[in-house]
């Protein structure tokens, strides 16, 4: 009699089923840490935005395209120097890269993040200059909120765990 020593076929099922309970168990895991990663991802960019117009505002003495809603692209091309009527010198303010899935970026509707690639982030202005702006989270400019701020950016998300402002 020969005696092998060799897995059974149930005990290689077995294996395989507590493999995909583990892979089951750990997908949820990394999604969670991706997300994490997304939303440090955009609090960076809302930072970097409100950063950059607070800066070409110490510069010229004024906001630039003051009558804007969203950081589209004919305010990332001010911030970054491309738009030599609103910024003469042209000064890069911002630096942007091209989008990408799941970083965010610029692409043809703006500076977006990296959760969408056709919403781009919204921003509000003190065009006024009162040191008061209104702020929503479905972004619209004038909503429930009054900050004393110059300048505020937020992504428009219906997700309220995915929404980052600059003045948190």
């Amino acid at each position: 009699m020969n005696n092998r020593k060799a897995f059974t076929l149930i005990e290689l099922l077995v294996v395989i089923a507590i493999i995909g309970i583990l892979m089951g168990l750990l997908f949820p895991a990394v999604n969670g840490v991706l997300d994490t990663a997304r939303k440090t991802q955009a609090k960076n960019d809302v930072t970097q935005i409100a950063t950059a117009v607070a800066a070409y505002e110490t510069e010229y003495g004024r906001l630039p395209l003051a009558n804007t809603t969203t950081v589209n692209t004919n305010l990332v091309a001010v911030l970054i120097g491309l738009d030599t009527n609103n910024n003469p010198r042209g000064i890069p303010f911002l630096e942007v890269q091209a989008a990408k899935k799941g970083k965010g970026g610029t692409n043809g509707f703006g500076f977006v993040d990296p959760w969408t690639t056709n919403i781009p982030y919204s921003i509000s202005l003190d065009a006024d200059y009162d040191n008061n702006i209104g702020v929503s989270a479905n972004g619209s400019v004038s909503g429930s909120t009054v900050l004393r701020k110059k300048v505020a950016v937020w992504n428009v998300s219906t997700n309220a765990r995915r929404q980052v402002r600059s003045w948190d």
